[in-house]
């Protein structure tokens, strides 16, 4: 794309980006690379998006060790539950809240710069897992194993008790099949463009999740060989975030 305005902003933007990764100040980082990677976008520069990946996923997966590193869980039925003053850590999201109150709570936290793992579980099936879902401008779902200690009880909305610590492996574990599930979702037929936007519009809602950045970037490689596609795309049903 040559030496123009928009890439001399980007360069920039990495330039303090890889400074704040420097400073551990990740938060900072995210947020720069997330502009340069928004410029790159809007240019179809496929190539800079996918070497801005790397520095995103780096910076992402310190702020998840963060969380891990704090040690405690906290469970939001409610938004009367989300403390006045969130600290870092684990946040369990579960009825009577939903999947998009659990979005709305996690951009909030980025916002304050507050490291934490956020899951959104829905009611245990009859089977005794769980549905953890993750809503972002398109929404994945995945059934998982609960945590030890959790109890079956019918009379609640959530169909069962948490009665324990739920340990940081587990967050780490449900992140990983929510993500999973939604690289899955994508459909590899479509032009690698196209793949693109469906990946980028789960970023929001599992941003914890580092093979998504490695699917990013491989498909932002695929598509730098590829004409940009005019034609029309092909999208899944929008799932519900309002719904169990």
């Amino acid at each position: 794309m040559g030496d123009s305005p928009t890439t001399s902003r980007i360069d920039a933007l990495m330039e303090r980006a890889s400074a704040a990764l420097a400073k551990t100040e990740y938060f900072k980082a995210v947020e720069e690379a997330d502009r340069a990677f928004d410029l790159a976008r809007q240019g179809n520069d496929f190539e800079r998006m996918a070497r801005i990946c790397l520095p995103i996923q780096e910076a992402r997966r310190q702020i998840r060790q963060r969380a891990a590193d704090a040690g405690g869980c906290i469970i939001i039925s409610t938004a009367a539950d989300v403390p006045p003053m969130p600290t870092p850590g684990c946040y369990l999201v579960q009825p009577p809240m939903i999947g998009n109150g659990a979005a709305l709570l996690r951009t909030r936290l980025d916002r304050k710069r507050v490291p934490v793992m956020l899951i959104c579980r829905e009611p245990m099936t009859q089977t005794g897992r769980w549905p953890i879902v993750a809503v972002g401008r398109l929404i994945a779902r995945v059934q998982v194993e609960p945590p030890a200690g959790v109890k079956r009880d019918v009379a609640r909305v959530t169909n069962d008790v948490v009665d324990g610590p739920i340990p940081a492996t587990w967050f780490e574990r449900a992140t990983e099949g929510v993500g999973d599930a939604a690289i899955k979702m994508i459909d590899r037929s479509e032009p690698a463009a196209y793949q693109l936007e469906d990946l980028i519009d789960f970023l929001p809602a599992i941003p914890d999740h580092e093979k998504l950045y490695e699917r990013i970037a491989d498909v932002c490689r695929q598509a730098t060989g590829e004409p940009i596609p005019t034609g029309p795309r092909k999208r899944r049903g929008i799932d519900d975030p309002f719904s169990f």
